[in-house]
């Protein structure tokens, strides 16, 4: 007769069948055997979202843990829509642009459009819910290959959108604009419908982020063929940044966001008028603060350490066993790590002292801070060297957050205007905070995000005068929130105001 473990096993084995190549699973009752779905639930291995629905989950899951249903989402979205409505639906052209923008953030309720059922409301998990409206959809209908969500085309969405979106999604609505090449696809739909207003209204819109040569091809074209077209801008302020046509909208995201954010910083942001004149001074101040920052650094990322481990690494005193798979021979390497990762980064902030952009040299840098982070793990065989190299070639997600950090190839068009962005900022206030945020909502590396934008915070305010600043772990809370609400809502305010409240006054 079989064990229980047995049993269990069997279940996961068809479980595992269900699931997709980052090994998330949406499951319908009528997938799996009841036996089987009753024996998951009851381990913990799925997760009913709503009657005959389920989700894989994780044993281990806190009570009210989100990050099941947040990584989740865009693929239950998928499957549901797929199963309920067949390829007849698409999200709303608002939301389609978000996706085109690279917005993947879990938004309180989807909108899709059907053509078959009437109008109705599908709670969700967390709060979420899914409303379907019976109305004309996409044509054609475009169906974007990360989660396979059905999407309005580029210009048809741009053409259908809401009036409201420019002015509530200002950063998508001006990276969807700058995708596109010339208005000549807009144009054949324009003038099939008959959209004069809207026609006037994407004039505007043109006009608005700079691009001068579309703006006049529609009003011009319309106006050719008879039709009476009065232009109207639907931003509220003049766009920020100079236009350029882009490939990639996470180039233009990230540009708009740092400007759109620079201001809070500047504004919330304690000044300073200290300068590190005495290099050597900084740099003992710095190595000082290393026990500290080693300990609420490691702890804000959940791992134990003691300040005895701390003084057993840094003394060279550390030496790893053959049981890799121990919980504390885990917390030793990390605590290694981080100290091999520090000298790193105490090397780069000497450099940047002694007069080196900052921004250049967190571009050169960077990735030897990582290397050292992980090294002691490639040392044990834990990580192969290769694993070290470049950035992830997989997708991320962050515990609890509704945001959804870039996929691989969006991950190797941010990196390198993120430092583009810091190379050029004059203010070492907004270095510190929007490069701290931007690189851990960029997520480059599969692990030590957090602590290498921890690093990178501090090597742009020790540029400014500034000491450096721990973050201490009983903050957490706090400081996860900030970040949240700075990557789902756009606002950096609170963020900002953390960190400068942990600043040390001269």
């Amino acid at each position: 007769m079989a064990t229980i473990q047995e049993r269990l096993a069997d279940s996961l084995k068809e479980l595992q069948k269900l699931q997709n190549e980052n090994g998330l699973a949406v499951v319908r009752s009528s997938d799996i055997s009841r036996v089987h779905l009753e024996r998951l639930l009851t381990n913990g291995f799925l997760q009913e979202v709503m009657k005959g629905w389920y989700i894989s989950s994780r044993p281990d899951s806190a009570p009210g843990d989100t990050t099941n249903w947040y990584t989740s989402f865009w693929h239950f979205v998928s499957a549901y829509a797929n199963s309920r409505f067949g390829n007849d639906w698409c999200l709303s052209p608002d939301q389609s642009l978000s996706f085109y923008s690279g917005n993947i953030t879990v938004p309180p309720q989807v909108i899709i459009r059907i053509t078959l059922e009437q109008n109705n409301v599908v709670n969700l998990l967390q709060g979420t819910s899914i409303l379907y409206i019976k109305s004309s959809i996409a044509n054609p209908i475009r169906t974007e290959q990360q989660f396979k969500i059905n999407l309005y085309s580029l210009p048809e969405a741009l053409i259908e959108c809401s009036l409201p979106f420019f002015r509530s999604d200002t950063i998508s609505a001006r990276t969807c604009l700058s995708l596109i090449p010339d208005a000549s696809d807009l144009l054949k739909i324009l003038i099939d419908k008959g959209q004069t207003v809207k026609a006037g209204r994407l004039a505007g819109a043109f006009r608005n982020i700079g691009n001068l040569a579309a703006a006049n091809q529609i009003i011009e074209t319309m106006k050719g063929l008879g039709y009476d077209i009065r232009e109207e801008d639907p931003f509220e302020e003049q766009a920020p940044i100079p236009f350029v046509r882009i490939t990639s909208p996470y180039v233009t995201r990230l540009k708009l966001m740092w400007t759109e954010m620079r201001e809070s910083v500047l504004i919330n942001f304690p000044k300073t008028d200290h300068v590190h004149t005495d290099i050597e001074n900084c740099l003992e101040r710095i190595n000082a603060q290393y026990q500290l920052d080693a300990y609420h650094s490691l702890s804000i990322e959940g791992y134990r350490v003691t300040n005895e481990l701390i003084e057993k690494v840094r003394g060279g005193n550390w030496n790893p066993d053959t049981d890799v798979s121990d919980e504390q021979q885990k917390n030793a390497m990390a605590a290694r790590g981080y100290f091999q990762a520090f000298e790193a980064v105490k090397k780069s902030i000497k450099v940047i002292l002694e007069g080196k952009n900052p921004g250049e040299i967190a571009n050169s840098d960077h990735s030897a801070w990582y290397r050292e982070l992980f090294a002691p793990s490639v040392a044990v065989g834990l990580l192969n060297p290769s694993d070290l190299a470049g950035y992830r070639s997989s997708q991320v997600y962050i515990r609890g957050s509704m945001h959804t950090p870039l996929n691989p190839e969006a991950v190797r068009d941010a990196m390198p205007e993120l430092f583009d962005l810091l190379k050029s900022e004059p203010d070492a206030r907004v270095r510190a905070i929007l490069g701290h945020f931007i690189f851990v909502y960029i997520h480059p590396y599969m692990d030590g995000n957090g602590r290498i934008g921890r690093f990178l915070m501090n090597a742009m305010l020790i540029s400014g005068g500034y000491e450096w600043t721990v973050i201490p772990v009983e903050r957490k809370p706090e400081y996860m929130k900030a970040l949240e609400k700075a990557s789902v809502k756009g606002d950096i305010t609170d963020f900002t105001n953390f960190i400068g409240s942990l600043i040390i006054k001269d």
